[in-house]
């Protein structure tokens, strides 16, 4: 998708500040990536949802001891409900929250000092889905249909934005706020397609019910990429507990590489931590989640941030009206790469 000038140059701008700010975050001093420590300290993660496939390497870092080795417990709690993540990070109640890109960057617009220190998904998973007996193949053919929405506002943004990329006037949609009941909803019928569920989740269920869904991820639409999931902290222990935030990557990045060696024995994990999931779609949404889970650019290590890509959606989000303050106006930027394994100075 082209994009309009103005975006370019907030994106410019923000790739600058962002470039600028990952030293302004730096909290260990000179790169060390060979860390260990004689006891364990607790380290507590809120999830973003209930245990899932996006959380494996988390998980399988976990069990296999490798928080351990670098001096850390880490224990995984998950919110009562989706909104809690960040607020209990900003108010100190957790070390780190798993959020997503939009909502992190909407937080920091609302004033909570938070900052992602590394990307679980690299890319977005939410997806428009529609099952075949609504003849929905591409976006062109959602005009004139009945469209659920999880009530988000950014995701609502997400569909006007595809509409438009493909020549579909937004007022010839209808949109309906169908909570996070968004499978039932088209299986009903009472909706012809959705903007909301993630393609490595939702779009596997469906598929192994053999509803054969239409599946079309919103990077793919004209929506700017974004990191579907992050890591989050706050900005002053982003400052000053550096050591443990490099230890907690590292050990992280052997989770990911043990959940690509063995993907089975990582739903294993899983399943065991959240007896409630069925264990094939686990599985299969581990298989599909793995390429997201790393940088296309292979030079670059797991967790890895595009500066440019933040900085092309946050000018998406300001310029939808979705963000009151320009993510390219100064002050530090919305993330760092400084605690990546081989990164920092």
């Amino acid at each position: 998708m082209t994009k309009p000038q103005s975006n370019r140059s907030h994106a410019a701008l923000l790739a600058a500040a962002c470039a600028a700010g990952l030293i302004a975050l730096t909290g260990c001093g000179t790169k060390q990536d060979a860390l260990s420590a004689p006891a364990a300290k607790p380290f507590t993660v809120m999830l973003d949802f209930f245990p899932n496939a996006d959380h494996a390497a988390l998980y399988s870092a976990i069990a296999r001891g490798d928080f351990r080795a670098v001096g850390l417990d880490v224990q995984p709690e998950a919110p009562a409900e989706p909104a809690e993540p960040l607020k209990l990070l900003a108010a100190g109640k957790v070390d780190m929250a798993i959020s997503y890109e939009p909502e992190l960057l909407l937080a920091r617009d609302q004033g909570l000092k938070v900052v992602s220190i590394g990307a679980l998904v690299q890319r977005p998973l939410t997806s428009i889905i529609a099952l075949p007996a609504k003849h929905v193949a591409s976006v062109a053919d959602l005009a004139g249909k009945r469209v659920g929405t999880a009530g988000i506002a950014y995701q609502a943004a997400e569909l006007r934005t595809a509409l438009e990329h493909a020549g579909v006037a937004p007022g010839s949609v209808r949109e309906t706020n169908v909570g996070f009941n968004l499978v039932p909803a088209m299986i009903s019928g009472k909706v012809d397609a959705t903007v909301g569920g993630f393609w490595n989740y939702e779009a596997i269920q469906l598929r192994l019910a053999h509803k054969r869904p239409t599946v079309i991820p919103v990077d793919q639409a004209g929506v700017p990429t974004y990191d579907e999931l992050v890591l989050v902290v706050r900005e002053d222990e982003a400052r000053t507990r550096g050591v443990d935030l490099r230890a907690f990557l590292q050990a992280l990045t052997r989770g990911e590489r043990e959940v690509r060696a063995d993907p089975a024995a990582a739903s294993t994990l899983l399943v065991k931590a959240n007896p409630s999931l069925e264990p094939k779609l686990q599985l299969e949404s581990i298989k599909q989640t793995l390429p997201a889970a790393v940088p296309a650019d292979t030079s670059k290590p797991y967790g890895w941030q595009d500066p440019t890509a933040w900085a092309a959606f946050g000018a998406w989000m300001f310029s939808h009206k979705l963000l009151s303050h320009d993510p390219s106006a100064g002050g530090l930027p919305p993330f760092t790469n400084e605690f990546l394994p081989g990164q920092g100075i």
